[in-house]
């Protein structure tokens, strides 16, 4: 498990320092590369064949500078913390080795001084990181091996002060470190009928991110500047993928520089069948790449001069597998009702996107960006430009793929500091001040495959209680990841009417009923429980108090919920009297997805948000290590006295109002368990 809170920093540093001491009196490392052969198409660099400025060719040949040296030791230090901050599990790390365990040696690069490699063959120690210094010498992998890639859209970079895309470029290759390559697509977002000057523009930011690369870590930046065509041909539509009249025509240029680690910058212009540059949307491009990569690129083969190549399935094979879909953006991630200043900490795409686009019609999160000078369109508009990108790249990818939203200032681990004597505002501060960020939110969804917050979270975990509104609003989270996600069913829909306890002998909901798969079910609360369920004994309990079940996709996620009264009272009176407890009975995730994909976070705020708004309780072990997650999401929590029994709500009055905190313990004293076995009733 990764180490986290100040213990971290502590020890992140000392490590540090023990390496710079190492570097210092020790001699540096060398490691042997495969020779590069690859095109260069760039009219801008002088045609085929020319490195651009700022590529590893470049520098590989001098020896560094002591001010170079310096910036590299301070820049994997930071490096070392960033993973370190990054709260992943032994889950987390396991599935992050077996993703990217092997991205690391694929093309012979050299390693730092000092790195954390997360190893996974020390005997009884498969889960936990390596901390290695001083010169490591890794294995190069076989050259057909498919790399992991994140497609990055830069948003009008032109707008961005050097330390922010410097900050930038630098986590950039911190993820090509970790196993995941980018080709960066740059959005200038200029009036493209501007000719000369869009051109220019385009040409200038293209040279000013491959030297901001450059001087993060060799192997550097290359750009591909003629790899993306362009046809005045309808094209020929897949039934599961979007049109678009660009294509990948020269596909090594992407593939050759990938397999030797170099990140890729693609200006937002194609090839036309004129042979001349045209401009081209940078989302097109983006929604091409992920085409390319995928081998979904079905229609275009007749004009590229490769040769398709397929599997023994008869299907294409894929160029990369594309893991991330990652946009920096300066109006930063989808923004939050509910979190005020704040982005959508995680988005199910599946459940929520018709959603977000009718919210985003009326929602007013737009002051923030207006203060950074030179950005252009309607902030709505470019939120909803995003999400819509999102959605059509993620329906192409495996449901293990991710896209993620954030802010220049958030990907650069940058934040601002505003200063109350200049009156300066918050756009016109960020990158001015260069304080670290608790965290990395690419590098932690990177090793977790997570956002940094929880989606569950209530507000008040999230926002800082700050009396400085500038500081408050520098510290709210400004990332939004998001995910194909899993539909969510609720039974009875909350949308026909709240629910409400139900009055004696009306009919209610059964476990029974058609529309519960009652053998999945059981499957989903015995494997999360890790016990088996008395089934008969479960139904007769609940019964008469079934208040609803939430399912999350194919059964992979669900709660039960019921309807409790306090003990020895009948249902009539606790009906009358208002006394109808709501009560969590059943909250329950697949081990397979536990950690992953938010299974857990989407059914809480199902629960919270569409069944019981007005609160909840529930009751767990004293001693249950899912305890610490339970705390966090509710609003209070006492331990009942003379009993195992830990009590939670959700129910903000619940602690003032004396005979409600007294139903709640009677019914959490008094349920009785289900299990089919003799072990502690959880």
């Amino acid at each position: 498990m990764f180490a986290r809170g100040s213990g971290s920093l502590k020890k992140a540093t000392a490590v540090a320092h023990v390496s710079i001491r190492v570097e210092k009196h020790g001699s540096r490392f060398t490691a042997e590369r495969p020779a590069v052969h690859c095109h260069h198409f760039s009219s801008e660099y002088g045609g085929p064949g020319r490195t651009p400025v700022g590529s590893s060719e470049n520098r590989e040949n001098r020896p560094p500078s002591s001010a170079e040296a310096k910036q590299k030791r301070e820049s994997d230090r930071q490096f070392l913390i960033s993973v370190l901050e990054s709260s992943a599990t032994k889950r987390d790390a396991k599935a992050y080795l077996q993703t990217f365990g092997s991205e690391r040696a694929a093309s012979g690069e050299k390693t730092p001084a000092f790195t954390t490699i997360l190893h996974s063959s020390i005997p009884g120690n498969k889960d936990v990181p390596l901390f290695v210094q001083g010169p490591v010498r890794v294995s190069v992998a076989d050259s057909s091996e498919v790399p992991h890639v994140a497609i990055v859209k830069l948003r009008e970079p032109q707008a961005w002060c050097d330390d922010l895309l410097d900050g930038v470029a630098k986590t950039l290759t911190q993820l090509r470190d970790l196993g995941l390559r980018s080709v960066v697509v740059l959005d200038c977002g200029l009036d493209q009928t501007q000719g000369r000057a869009w051109r220019e523009v385009v040409s200038q930011q293209s040279d000013r991110l491959i030297k901001a690369i450059g001087r993060h870590r060799s192997p550097g930046a290359e750009l591909v500047d003629s790899g993306i065509w362009k046809t005045n041909g309808t094209s020929q539509k897949h039934p599961s993928v979007e049109s678009t009249n660009l294509f990948v025509g020269f596909g090594k240029a992407f593939t050759m520089p990938l397999r030797h680690g170099h990140i890729l910058v693609v200006p937002p212009r194609a090839l036309s069948e004129t042979l001349g540059h045209e401009p081209a949307d940078a989302n097109e491009i983006v929604f091409a790449l992920t085409n390319f990569f995928s081998g979904l690129q079905f229609d275009k083969q007749s004009l590229m001069e490769e040769k398709p190549e397929f599997g023994e399935d008869g299907h294409h094979l894929r160029k990369a597998v594309v893991d991330r879909i990652i946009v920096i953006d300066p109006y930063g991630g989808i923004p939050s009702i509910r979190q005020g200043d704040g982005a959508r900490v995680f988005v199910n795409l599946d459940e929520e996107f018709d959603n977000l686009r009718a919210a985003l019609a009326t929602h007013k999160h737009d002051d923030v960006p207006k203060a950074m000078p030179g950005l252009t369109g309607d902030p709505k508009a470019k939120h909803m430009e995003n999400l819509q990108l999102v959605r059509n790249t993620l329906a192409i990818l495996p449901s293990t793929a991710s896209a993620i939203i954030t802010s220049p200032a958030e990907a650069a681990n940058l934040r601002v500091s505003p200063s109350p004597a200049n009156g300066a505002t918050i756009g016109q501060l960020v990158g001015e001040v260069k304080t670290r960020r608790w965290q990395n939110p690419l590098i932690h969804n990177l090793l977790t495959d997570r956002p940094i917050y929880s989606a569950s979270l209530p507000i008040g975990r999230v926002k800082p209680s700050e009396q400085n509104a500038e500081v408050a609003l520098s510290r709210m989270p400004t990332t939004t990841l998001a995910k194909k996600g899993l539909p969510v069913t609720i039974f009875p829909d909350p949308r026909a009417g709240p629910w409400q306890p139900p009055k004696p002998g009306t009919p209610r909901l059964r476990l029974t009923d058609t529309c519960i798969d009652l053998a999945r079910l059981t499957h989903l609360i015995n494997d999360s429980f890790n016990r088996k369920l008395d089934v008969e004994h479960y139904l007769a309990r609940v019964q008469d108090s079934l208040a609803g079940i939430i399912v999350a996709g194919e059964y992979e996620g669900g709660a039960i919920l019921t309807w409790e009264r306090p003990f020895g009272m009948d249902e009539e009176t606790a009906y009358r009297e208002g006394r109808m407890v709501p009560y969590l009975d059943k909250f329950a995730v697949l081990k397979k997805s536990q950690g992953a994909g938010g299974v857990a976070d989407i059914v809480f705020n199902a629960m919270v948000r569409d069944c019981f708004p007005s609160g909840v309780c529930w009751r767990s072990r004293k001693n249950n290590p899912v305890n610490k997650w339970y705390f966090e999401r509710s609003c209070g929590v006492r331990k009942l006295p003379s009993s195992t029994w830990a009590m939670f709500w959700t129910t903000p009055e619940a602690a003032t109002a004396g005979r409600l905190m007294g139903d709640y313990e009677d019914v959490c004293r008094n349920v009785a368990p289900s299990w089919d076995d003799t072990k502690p009733a959880d």
